[in-house]
């Protein structure tokens, strides 16, 4: 433990947001660089528990509090070899994880929880810009190949690890540019993707080998996968999403979320969509359903594409402010989050259920019917408090059911 009265001395402090006004006209990260000495008096602030319960509460377990103490001792070089013995990738995790091990922080119990999602963007940040971050390449090989299909998060990451244990690897992606939900799913001013860009550059000199516009079960047969690899490894993701089954579905207009997101990010790239199935929020009223981070993506990327207005709307009954009792400390809390997404603009609204949607006469969305709802789980319709809403673009951000079933999975 660096200093063993940090935690009472430093205040929590977290990069600053550029500002709204500038940050709408662009797709560049949200954030502002964070000096290295500010860094450094944050990871003062862990106060290296008995118990770590940050570690615990981490997916990946992340030894958190050996990293906050290296870099409160500027011991940068070692900080991320800590980081990268648990984390394949915290250029990624340190800019989109939702930081479970924050609200398990023992410190957040009654203060500010150590900003650890900010200390490890940094430690990475800094190790990539001192140029540490090489090649891994193994020092010899197995002889056993391995298949992965999928290169998300998940098919990234057990091919760096596959290919340095010494097996040959090839990944297989559907789409033409390797990333998966990183590439196309997760906004620019969240993730840019000069970094997935890097990183892939630097698996690919580690040997392992990319296949784009290789659909398994598609193109690609599974049994010919089987001949010639020794093991498969299927890393599609659950893309399969949630659909809102209500009459007026079918109407020009109503689109799922991931479909809308997939389209920006591939023009961040500059390519060019066909008109004809081109997704836009310019100069239109949107009505986001669904109040989650996918939800948030959307609100932030209509406000860029400049639509009139925009909603997003939430079956669920409006979380309180503070961590609620049903949750108590370590558990993720429920509570209401602000994403810089909501504070561009926008309007949110809980306990609303979609009715119907009606159209004009060519097909296209023009109101959506609703009606506010009590708790779960009977979410029953509250008489009265039906209402209709003018919208140009509906954006269905309601979750997941799992993997597609087009493809490997027939």
């Amino acid at each position: 433990m660096g200093s063993p009265t940090g935690f009472l001395e430093i205040e929590r402090e977290t990069p600053a947001r550029r500002p709204v006004a500038v940050r709408i006209n662009d797709w560049k990260d949200t954030y502002q660089d964070f000096a290295d000495q500010s860094v450094c008096r944050q990871g003062a602030r862990c106060m290296d528990c008995g118990v770590p319960f940050c570690q615990t509460g981490c997916p990946l377990n992340n030894i958190i509090p050996r990293w906050n103490d290296l870099i409160y001792r500027n011991r940068w070089k070692e900080a991320i070899r800590i980081l990268h013995s648990t984390n394949n990738f915290p250029e990624f995790t340190g800019r989109v994880c939702p930081a479970p091990c924050e609200a398990a922080c023992v410190l957040g119990i009654n203060e500010p929880p150590v900003t650890i999602k900010v200390i490890e963007r940094a430690i990475i940040d800094v190790a990539f810009r001192e140029g540490w971050i090489k090649p891994e390449s193994p020092a010899k090989r197995t002889g056993k190949t391995v298949a992965i299909i999928g290169s998300g998060p998940a098919g990234l990451a057990a091919s760096q690890q596959l290919n340095r244990s010494g097996h040959h690897v090839t990944v297989y992606e559907k789409n033409d540019r390797i990333g998966g939900l990183l590439r196309y799913g997760i906004p620019d001013f969240k993730l840019e993707k000069n970094l997935l860009d890097r990183r892939i550059e630097l698996m690919q000199a580690e040997g392992v080998v990319f296949a784009t516009k290789s659909h398994v079960g598609v193109n690609i047969s599974i049994e010919e996968l089987r001949r010639s690899y020794d093991a498969l490894l299927l890393c599609g993701g659950a893309e399969a999403p949630r659909d809102l089954k209500v009459p007026g579905r079918e109407l020009k207009g109503i689109h799922f979320a991931m479909d809308f997101l997939k389209q920006q990010n591939i023009r961040n790239e500059g390519i060019v969509i066909d008109p004809n199935k081109e997704i836009l929020a310019t100069g239109k009223r949107v009505v986001i359903l669904g109040g989650g981070d996918t939800g948030a993506d959307c609100l932030g990327t209509s406000h860029r594409q400049k639509a009139v207005s925009v909603h997003q709307l939430e079956i669920m009954p409006k979380p309180p402010n503070e961590r609620a009792a049903s949750t108590p400390w370590p558990m993720w809390p429920l509570q209401l989050r602000t994403e810089t997404a909501h504070e561009e603009g926008g309007v949110r609204e809980w306990s609303v259920a979609t009715v119907r949607f009606e159209g004009d006469n060519n097909g296209n969305v023009k109101k959506l019917h609703a009606v506010r709802v009590g708790p779960p789980p009977e979410f029953t319709p509250i008489a009265g408090s039906e209402f209709t809403m003018d919208v140009d673009l509906v954006l269905i951000a309601m979750g997941f059911s799992g993997p597609t079933k087009i493809g490997m999975l027939d």
